[in-house]
Protein backbone atom coordinates (compact mmCIF):
# COMPACT_ATOMS: atom_id res chain seq x y z
CA UNK A 1 0.00 0.00 0.00
CA UNK A 2 1.08 3.42 -1.01
CA UNK A 3 1.75 5.26 2.29
CA UNK A 4 1.31 8.90 0.90
CA UNK A 5 -2.17 7.83 0.34
CA UNK A 6 -2.49 5.58 3.53
CA UNK A 7 -6.48 5.33 3.79
CA UNK A 8 -9.48 5.69 1.69
CA UNK A 9 -11.24 7.77 4.21
CA UNK A 10 -11.15 11.44 3.03
CA UNK A 11 -11.87 11.89 6.63
CA UNK A 12 -8.66 10.64 7.84
CA UNK A 13 -6.97 13.33 5.40
CA UNK A 14 -9.06 16.07 6.09
CA UNK A 15 -8.13 15.46 9.56
CA UNK A 16 -4.30 15.62 8.44
CA UNK A 17 -4.21 19.21 7.65
CA UNK A 18 -5.98 20.37 11.03
CA UNK A 19 -3.36 22.99 11.53
CA UNK A 20 -3.65 23.20 15.06
CA UNK A 21 -3.46 19.65 15.61
CA UNK A 22 0.23 19.75 13.16
CA UNK A 23 1.50 22.88 14.97
CA UNK A 24 0.43 22.06 18.63
CA UNK A 25 2.59 19.12 18.46
CA UNK A 26 5.38 20.02 16.85
CA UNK A 27 5.65 23.13 19.29
CA UNK A 28 5.71 19.95 21.82
CA UNK A 29 8.89 18.43 19.67
CA UNK A 30 10.26 21.47 19.48
CA UNK A 31 10.45 21.84 23.12
CA UNK A 32 11.82 18.36 23.59
CA UNK A 33 14.46 17.97 21.26
CA UNK A 34 16.15 21.60 22.26
CA UNK A 35 15.79 20.30 25.57
CA UNK A 36 18.44 17.52 24.25
CA UNK A 37 20.67 20.10 22.09
CA UNK A 38 23.40 21.03 24.06
CA UNK A 39 25.81 23.58 23.35
CA UNK A 40 29.52 22.65 23.00
CA UNK A 41 31.44 25.27 24.66
CA UNK A 42 34.29 26.60 22.53
CA UNK A 43 38.05 26.92 24.08
CA UNK A 44 38.42 30.59 23.89
CA UNK A 45 42.70 29.60 24.47
CA UNK A 46 42.61 28.00 20.76
CA UNK A 47 40.34 31.06 19.43
CA UNK A 48 42.55 33.55 21.23
CA UNK A 49 46.05 31.88 19.80
CA UNK A 50 44.82 31.37 16.12
CA UNK A 51 43.25 34.98 16.23
CA UNK A 52 46.98 36.40 15.91
CA UNK A 53 46.92 36.99 12.52
CA UNK A 54 50.95 36.59 11.02
CA UNK A 55 52.36 37.51 14.44
CA UNK A 56 51.93 34.15 15.75
CA UNK A 57 52.45 30.65 13.93
CA UNK A 58 49.26 29.20 15.79
CA UNK A 59 46.68 27.32 13.21
CA UNK A 60 42.68 28.74 12.80
CA UNK A 61 41.16 25.76 14.87
CA UNK A 62 38.18 24.36 12.87
CA UNK A 63 35.55 21.76 14.49
CA UNK A 64 34.06 19.33 11.90
CA UNK A 65 30.93 17.91 13.83
CA UNK A 66 27.31 16.05 13.07
CA UNK A 67 26.80 18.08 10.56
CA UNK A 68 28.32 21.60 10.72
CA UNK A 69 31.83 23.70 10.32
CA UNK A 70 32.53 26.43 12.07
CA UNK A 71 33.72 29.80 9.88
CA UNK A 72 37.09 31.14 9.54
CA UNK A 73 39.48 33.69 8.89
CA UNK A 74 43.18 33.79 8.62
CA UNK A 75 46.01 35.44 7.65
CA UNK A 76 47.81 34.75 4.39
CA UNK A 77 50.09 31.99 4.51
CA UNK A 78 48.63 30.43 7.47
CA UNK A 79 47.00 27.56 8.41
CA UNK A 80 43.91 25.46 9.72
CA UNK A 81 44.07 22.86 12.81
CA UNK A 82 41.15 20.79 11.59
CA UNK A 83 39.70 18.74 14.53
CA UNK A 84 36.37 15.44 13.78
CA UNK A 85 35.01 16.61 16.70
CA UNK A 86 31.97 14.27 15.60
CA UNK A 87 31.09 10.25 15.66
CA UNK A 88 31.55 9.44 11.79
CA UNK A 89 34.75 10.32 9.47
CA UNK A 90 34.55 13.44 7.84
CA UNK A 91 36.90 15.81 5.75
CA UNK A 92 37.54 19.17 4.74
CA UNK A 93 37.91 20.47 1.32
CA UNK A 94 38.89 23.87 0.17
CA UNK A 95 36.46 24.11 -3.37
CA UNK A 96 38.13 24.79 -6.14
CA UNK A 97 41.48 23.95 -4.85
CA UNK A 98 44.00 21.04 -4.12
CA UNK A 99 43.74 22.14 -0.33
CA UNK A 100 42.26 18.95 1.55
CA UNK A 101 42.34 16.76 4.77
CA UNK A 102 42.63 12.98 4.05
CA UNK A 103 39.12 11.55 6.03
CA UNK A 104 39.72 11.78 9.71
CA UNK A 105 38.13 9.53 12.25
CA UNK A 106 36.58 9.96 15.27
CA UNK A 107 38.59 12.41 17.62
CA UNK A 108 41.85 12.80 14.89
CA UNK A 109 43.11 16.06 13.48
CA UNK A 110 45.17 17.45 10.39
CA UNK A 111 46.83 20.82 10.52
CA UNK A 112 46.01 21.58 6.61
CA UNK A 113 48.59 24.47 5.07
CA UNK A 114 46.82 27.48 3.31
CA UNK A 115 50.15 28.95 2.12
CA UNK A 116 49.08 28.42 -1.38
CA UNK A 117 45.69 30.30 -1.29
CA UNK A 118 45.48 34.35 -2.11
CA UNK A 119 43.88 36.27 -0.22
CA UNK A 120 39.96 36.43 -0.97
CA UNK A 121 36.83 34.62 -0.43
CA UNK A 122 36.44 30.36 -0.62
CA UNK A 123 34.29 27.81 0.53
CA UNK A 124 35.24 24.88 2.90
CA UNK A 125 32.93 21.75 2.67
CA UNK A 126 33.10 17.77 3.70
CA UNK A 127 32.81 15.30 0.62
CA UNK A 128 31.58 12.14 2.61
CA UNK A 129 28.53 11.76 0.65
CA UNK A 130 25.56 13.44 1.88
CA UNK A 131 27.49 15.32 4.73
CA UNK A 132 27.54 18.55 2.70
CA UNK A 133 24.18 18.38 2.07
CA UNK A 134 23.40 17.96 5.35
CA UNK A 135 25.26 21.31 6.21
CA UNK A 136 28.92 20.50 6.26
CA UNK A 137 29.52 23.73 3.56
CA UNK A 138 31.24 27.61 5.29
CA UNK A 139 33.08 30.80 4.66
CA UNK A 140 36.78 30.86 4.29
CA UNK A 141 38.54 33.82 4.27
CA UNK A 142 41.90 34.34 3.88
CA UNK A 143 42.52 37.88 4.58
CA UNK A 144 45.36 39.83 3.73
CA UNK A 145 45.46 42.04 6.88
CA UNK A 146 48.11 40.50 9.33
CA UNK A 147 45.82 40.92 12.15
CA UNK A 148 43.12 38.59 10.42
CA UNK A 149 41.63 36.57 13.14
CA UNK A 150 40.11 33.28 13.32
CA UNK A 151 36.27 33.41 13.25
CA UNK A 152 34.92 30.28 15.08
CA UNK A 153 31.47 31.32 15.92
CA UNK A 154 29.16 30.11 12.93
CA UNK A 155 26.79 26.91 13.65
CA UNK A 156 26.78 24.37 16.23
CA UNK A 157 29.97 25.20 17.43
CA UNK A 158 29.67 29.07 18.05
CA UNK A 159 28.69 31.33 21.25
CA UNK A 160 27.92 34.37 19.14
CA UNK A 161 24.30 32.54 18.01
CA UNK A 162 20.57 34.64 17.30
CA UNK A 163 18.84 32.28 19.32
CA UNK A 164 15.75 34.20 18.43
CA UNK A 165 16.55 33.80 14.83
CA UNK A 166 17.14 29.64 15.69
CA UNK A 167 13.94 29.22 17.26
CA UNK A 168 12.02 31.15 14.63
CA UNK A 169 13.20 28.91 11.69
CA UNK A 170 12.18 25.69 13.90
CA UNK A 171 9.16 26.80 14.46
CA UNK A 172 8.95 28.40 10.76
CA UNK A 173 9.97 24.75 9.28
CA UNK A 174 7.26 22.79 11.63
CA UNK A 175 4.79 25.18 10.26
CA UNK A 176 5.13 23.87 6.76
CA UNK A 177 4.51 20.24 7.63
CA UNK A 178 3.09 17.92 5.67
CA UNK A 179 4.36 20.25 2.29
CA UNK A 180 3.28 19.15 -1.29
CA UNK A 181 5.99 18.44 -3.16
CA UNK A 182 6.22 16.62 -6.78
CA UNK A 183 6.65 12.97 -7.17
CA UNK A 184 5.92 10.18 -4.85
CA UNK A 185 7.98 7.11 -4.02
CA UNK A 186 7.72 3.47 -3.32
CA UNK A 187 4.43 3.04 -5.74
CA UNK A 188 3.34 -0.52 -6.39
CA UNK A 189 4.60 -2.12 -9.37
CA UNK A 190 2.33 -4.04 -11.56
CA UNK A 191 3.74 -6.64 -14.12
CA UNK A 192 4.02 -5.62 -17.79
CA UNK A 193 2.93 -8.81 -18.66
CA UNK A 194 2.29 -12.78 -17.70
CA UNK A 195 3.43 -15.41 -19.78
CA UNK A 196 2.34 -18.21 -20.58
CA UNK A 197 4.38 -20.15 -18.42
CA UNK A 198 3.08 -17.78 -15.45
CA UNK A 199 5.94 -15.87 -15.37
CA UNK A 200 5.64 -12.21 -13.76
CA UNK A 201 7.42 -9.84 -15.98
CA UNK A 202 8.90 -6.28 -14.32
CA UNK A 203 10.17 -3.40 -16.37
CA UNK A 204 12.52 -1.28 -14.48
CA UNK A 205 14.40 2.00 -16.33
CA UNK A 206 17.47 3.43 -15.50
CA UNK A 207 17.78 7.12 -15.67
CA UNK A 208 18.49 10.37 -14.12
CA UNK A 209 15.36 12.46 -13.11
CA UNK A 210 14.32 16.02 -11.63
CA UNK A 211 13.40 15.17 -8.03
CA UNK A 212 12.13 17.87 -5.14
CA UNK A 213 13.16 16.06 -2.01
CA UNK A 214 11.73 19.09 -0.53
CA UNK A 215 9.85 22.22 -1.27
CA UNK A 216 12.09 24.17 -4.19
CA UNK A 217 14.99 21.79 -3.55
CA UNK A 218 15.02 19.66 -7.58
CA UNK A 219 17.89 17.42 -7.60
CA UNK A 220 18.88 15.06 -10.32
CA UNK A 221 18.52 11.83 -8.83
CA UNK A 222 19.20 8.69 -10.01
CA UNK A 223 15.76 6.55 -10.65
CA UNK A 224 14.21 3.98 -11.54
CA UNK A 225 10.69 4.71 -13.09
CA UNK A 226 11.75 8.19 -12.27
CA UNK A 227 10.76 7.84 -8.67
CA UNK A 228 12.27 7.77 -5.43
CA UNK A 229 12.45 5.20 -4.09
CA UNK A 230 12.02 3.11 -7.11
CA UNK A 231 8.77 1.00 -6.86
CA UNK A 232 7.71 -1.50 -4.85
CA UNK A 233 7.53 -5.10 -6.40
CA UNK A 234 5.61 -8.10 -4.41
CA UNK A 235 5.29 -11.39 -5.93
CA UNK A 236 3.60 -14.32 -4.27
CA UNK A 237 6.30 -17.15 -3.21
CA UNK A 238 6.06 -20.19 -6.16
CA UNK A 239 6.12 -17.00 -8.54
CA UNK A 240 8.25 -16.83 -11.50
CA UNK A 241 9.53 -13.79 -12.31
CA UNK A 242 11.80 -11.66 -14.40
CA UNK A 243 13.37 -8.08 -13.91
CA UNK A 244 13.86 -6.79 -17.15
CA UNK A 245 16.21 -3.79 -17.16
CA UNK A 246 17.00 -0.84 -19.20
CA UNK A 247 19.66 1.37 -18.90
CA UNK A 248 19.01 5.59 -20.21
CA UNK A 249 22.00 6.56 -17.45
CA UNK A 250 25.06 8.18 -19.45
CA UNK A 251 26.88 5.02 -17.48
CA UNK A 252 26.96 1.32 -17.66
CA UNK A 253 25.14 -0.31 -14.92
CA UNK A 254 23.50 -3.73 -13.37
CA UNK A 255 20.80 -4.87 -11.12
CA UNK A 256 21.34 -6.28 -7.71
CA UNK A 257 18.67 -8.17 -5.53
CA UNK A 258 19.73 -7.37 -2.72
CA UNK A 259 18.42 -10.15 0.08
CA UNK A 260 17.13 -13.31 -2.64
CA UNK A 261 18.95 -16.33 -3.22
CA UNK A 262 19.30 -16.07 -6.75
CA UNK A 263 21.52 -17.82 -8.95
CA UNK A 264 25.01 -16.65 -9.77
CA UNK A 265 24.10 -15.45 -13.45
CA UNK A 266 21.42 -13.41 -12.37
CA UNK A 267 23.34 -11.89 -8.88
CA UNK A 268 23.93 -8.58 -10.83
CA UNK A 269 27.55 -8.25 -10.13
CA UNK A 270 28.54 -6.95 -13.38
CA UNK A 271 31.29 -7.84 -14.78
CA UNK A 272 31.73 -10.52 -12.71
CA UNK A 273 28.44 -12.24 -12.82
CA UNK A 274 27.45 -10.52 -16.15
CA UNK A 275 28.13 -8.34 -18.71
CA UNK A 276 27.73 -4.50 -17.71
CA UNK A 277 24.40 -2.89 -18.72
CA UNK A 278 25.66 -0.56 -21.65
CA UNK A 279 23.50 2.86 -22.35
CA UNK A 280 20.66 1.69 -24.31
CA UNK A 281 21.06 -1.47 -23.34
CA UNK A 282 18.41 -3.89 -21.72
CA UNK A 283 19.50 -7.25 -19.50
CA UNK A 284 17.30 -9.31 -17.79
CA UNK A 285 17.00 -11.37 -14.48
CA UNK A 286 15.32 -14.33 -14.19
CA UNK A 287 14.13 -15.30 -10.37
CA UNK A 288 11.91 -18.07 -8.76
CA UNK A 289 10.27 -16.96 -5.78
CA UNK A 290 10.88 -20.08 -3.70
CA UNK A 291 10.45 -18.48 0.25
CA UNK A 292 9.38 -15.53 1.40
CA UNK A 293 11.85 -12.96 1.25
CA UNK A 294 12.09 -8.72 2.21
CA UNK A 295 14.82 -7.59 0.16
CA UNK A 296 15.30 -4.67 -2.08
CA UNK A 297 17.28 -3.69 -5.07
CA UNK A 298 20.17 -1.47 -6.21
CA UNK A 299 23.15 -1.27 -8.93
CA UNK A 300 26.59 -2.82 -7.66
CA UNK A 301 28.20 -1.52 -10.59
CA UNK A 302 28.82 2.24 -9.97
CA UNK A 303 27.07 1.79 -6.59
CA UNK A 304 29.00 4.85 -5.48
CA UNK A 305 27.08 6.73 -7.66
CA UNK A 306 23.50 5.44 -8.32
CA UNK A 307 22.85 4.11 -4.80
CA UNK A 308 23.00 7.44 -2.55
CA UNK A 309 21.50 9.80 -5.53
CA UNK A 310 18.26 7.21 -5.67
CA UNK A 311 18.41 3.96 -7.28
CA UNK A 312 17.15 2.08 -4.54
CA UNK A 313 13.46 -0.29 -3.92
CA UNK A 314 12.04 -2.71 -2.02
CA UNK A 315 10.80 -6.07 -2.63
CA UNK A 316 8.12 -8.38 -0.85
CA UNK A 317 8.25 -12.14 -1.67
CA UNK A 318 4.80 -13.83 -0.05
CA UNK A 319 3.84 -11.55 3.68
CA UNK A 320 5.97 -11.98 6.47
CA UNK A 321 3.71 -14.19 9.33
CA UNK A 322 1.94 -11.81 12.17
CA UNK A 323 2.51 -13.81 15.31
CA UNK A 324 -1.14 -13.89 15.56
CA UNK A 325 -2.42 -15.28 19.06
CA UNK A 326 0.15 -14.81 20.70
CA UNK A 327 1.61 -12.17 23.80
CA UNK A 328 4.34 -10.24 23.08
CA UNK A 329 5.37 -7.99 25.99
CA UNK A 330 2.02 -7.34 27.18
CA UNK A 331 0.95 -6.84 23.99
CA UNK A 332 -2.07 -9.61 23.22
CA UNK A 333 -2.12 -10.11 19.22
CA UNK A 334 -5.49 -11.15 18.31
CA UNK A 335 -6.14 -14.45 16.20
CA UNK A 336 -8.19 -12.84 13.85
CA UNK A 337 -5.95 -9.66 13.64
CA UNK A 338 -5.97 -7.91 10.79
CA UNK A 339 -3.33 -5.74 9.36
CA UNK A 340 -4.86 -1.86 8.32
CA UNK A 341 -1.62 -0.89 6.80
CA UNK A 342 1.41 -2.51 5.33
CA UNK A 343 4.56 -0.20 3.70
CA UNK A 344 8.39 0.44 3.48
CA UNK A 345 10.01 2.80 5.17
CA UNK A 346 13.26 3.57 3.03
CA UNK A 347 16.13 5.71 5.27
CA UNK A 348 19.09 7.32 3.21
CA UNK A 349 21.44 9.92 4.36
CA UNK A 350 23.74 10.00 1.24
CA UNK A 351 23.92 11.93 -2.60
CA UNK A 352 21.76 14.30 -3.32
CA UNK A 353 18.98 12.50 -1.52
CA UNK A 354 20.60 13.41 1.49
CA UNK A 355 18.68 12.65 4.91
CA UNK A 356 15.73 11.06 3.91
CA UNK A 357 12.34 9.25 4.64
CA UNK A 358 11.01 7.84 2.01
CA UNK A 359 13.07 10.07 -0.85
CA UNK A 360 11.43 13.02 1.01
CA UNK A 361 12.99 15.15 3.53
CA UNK A 362 10.87 16.98 6.57
CA UNK A 363 8.62 18.84 5.75
CA UNK A 364 8.22 16.75 2.55
CA UNK A 365 8.08 13.31 4.43
CA UNK A 366 4.57 12.11 3.86
CA UNK A 367 2.50 11.37 7.30
CA UNK A 368 0.78 7.88 7.97
CA UNK A 369 -3.05 8.35 8.74
CA UNK A 370 -4.70 5.74 10.86
CA UNK A 371 -7.60 4.63 12.50
CA UNK A 372 -7.33 4.43 16.75
CA UNK A 373 -7.09 0.95 17.59
CA UNK A 374 -5.71 -0.21 14.38
CA UNK A 375 -2.43 -2.93 14.05
CA UNK A 376 -0.05 -1.47 11.22
CA UNK A 377 3.16 -3.14 9.82
CA UNK A 378 6.19 -1.51 8.02
CA UNK A 379 9.68 -2.62 7.01
CA UNK A 380 12.72 -0.52 7.49
CA UNK A 381 14.93 -0.52 4.32
CA UNK A 382 18.22 1.47 5.14
CA UNK A 383 19.78 2.09 1.47
CA UNK A 384 22.39 4.28 3.23
CA UNK A 385 25.28 4.90 4.86
CA UNK A 386 24.95 4.88 8.61
CA UNK A 387 23.00 2.93 11.25
CA UNK A 388 19.66 5.00 12.34
CA UNK A 389 18.06 4.39 15.24
CA UNK A 390 14.72 4.97 14.35
CA UNK A 391 12.17 5.83 17.34
CA UNK A 392 8.08 6.14 17.01
CA UNK A 393 6.92 8.36 19.98
CA UNK A 394 4.44 6.94 22.12
CA UNK A 395 4.11 3.64 20.20
CA UNK A 396 6.26 0.23 21.26
CA UNK A 397 7.35 -1.30 17.72
CA UNK A 398 7.18 -5.12 18.11
CA UNK A 399 9.97 -6.59 16.05
CA UNK A 400 8.61 -9.77 13.53
CA UNK A 401 11.21 -10.01 10.88
CA UNK A 402 15.15 -9.19 10.49
CA UNK A 403 15.99 -9.58 6.86
CA UNK A 404 13.07 -10.99 5.83
CA UNK A 405 13.61 -14.08 8.09
CA UNK A 406 10.56 -14.34 10.49
CA UNK A 407 11.73 -14.19 14.13
CA UNK A 408 11.02 -17.10 16.96
CA UNK A 409 10.90 -14.94 19.88
CA UNK A 410 9.77 -11.20 18.37
CA UNK A 411 10.57 -8.37 20.77
CA UNK A 412 9.63 -4.74 21.56
CA UNK A 413 11.46 -1.86 20.64
CA UNK A 414 11.62 1.72 21.44
CA UNK A 415 14.27 2.74 19.45
CA UNK A 416 15.21 0.68 16.54
CA UNK A 417 19.00 0.35 15.33
CA UNK A 418 18.39 -0.05 11.58
CA UNK A 419 22.54 -0.76 9.95
CA UNK A 420 22.58 0.02 5.95
CA UNK A 421 21.58 -2.94 4.29
CA UNK A 422 19.31 -4.50 6.87
CA UNK A 423 15.41 -4.58 6.69
CA UNK A 424 13.47 -5.06 9.38
CA UNK A 425 9.31 -5.63 9.90
CA UNK A 426 7.79 -4.14 12.53
CA UNK A 427 4.08 -4.65 14.02
CA UNK A 428 2.54 -1.74 16.01
CA UNK A 429 -1.06 -1.40 17.76
CA UNK A 430 -1.96 2.52 17.02
CA UNK A 431 -4.24 2.40 20.52
CA UNK A 432 -3.65 6.65 21.31
CA UNK A 433 -5.13 9.26 19.23
CA UNK A 434 -3.10 12.18 18.46
CA UNK A 435 -0.13 13.02 15.99
CA UNK A 436 2.90 11.15 17.03
CA UNK A 437 6.14 12.18 15.76
CA UNK A 438 8.71 9.43 14.08
CA UNK A 439 12.26 10.47 13.44
CA UNK A 440 15.79 8.82 13.32
CA UNK A 441 16.91 9.70 16.90
CA UNK A 442 20.67 10.96 15.92
CA UNK A 443 19.22 14.63 16.09
CA UNK A 444 21.89 16.44 13.84
CA UNK A 445 20.15 13.61 10.61
CA UNK A 446 16.55 15.97 11.41
CA UNK A 447 17.63 19.83 12.88
CA UNK A 448 20.03 22.42 11.96
CA UNK A 449 20.99 25.86 12.45
CA UNK A 450 17.66 26.63 9.65
CA UNK A 451 15.36 24.62 11.47
CA UNK A 452 14.11 20.84 11.48
CA UNK A 453 14.51 18.98 8.20
CA UNK A 454 15.72 15.32 6.71
CA UNK A 455 14.57 11.90 8.79
CA UNK A 456 11.35 12.86 10.55
CA UNK A 457 7.77 12.42 9.54
CA UNK A 458 4.50 11.70 11.82
CA UNK A 459 2.08 9.17 12.31
CA UNK A 460 -1.66 10.77 12.86
CA UNK A 461 -3.98 8.63 14.78
CA UNK A 462 -7.85 9.47 14.98
CA UNK A 463 -10.84 8.29 16.46
CA UNK A 464 -13.56 6.54 13.93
Amino acid sequence: MDETTPSPDPSRRDGLFAVSVVIAVFALLTASLAASWGWRAIDESKINAAGTGAASSEPAMVSLDEFSIATATVPTGGSLHVMNDGTVAHNLIVEGTDVATADLAATESEELPLADLAAGDYTMFCSIPGHREAGMEAPLTVAADADATADATAGTDGVAMDHEAMTQAMTDSMSLYPAATEGVGNPELEPTEIRADGTKVFDLVAAITKWERAPGDIVDAWTYNGVVPAPTIRVGVGDKVEFRLTNDLPIATDLHLHGLNIENQFDGVAPLTQPVIEPGETFSYEYLADEVSVAMYHPHFHSQIGLPNGMFGAIFVGEVPIPRGTTVGGYAIPADVTIAQDFPMVLNDAGVIGFSLNGKSFPATAPIVATTGDWVTFTYFNEGSMVHPMHLHRFDQIVISKDGYTLDQPYLADTLSVAPGERYTVLVKLDEPGTWVWHCHILPHVENDEGMFGMVTAVVVADP
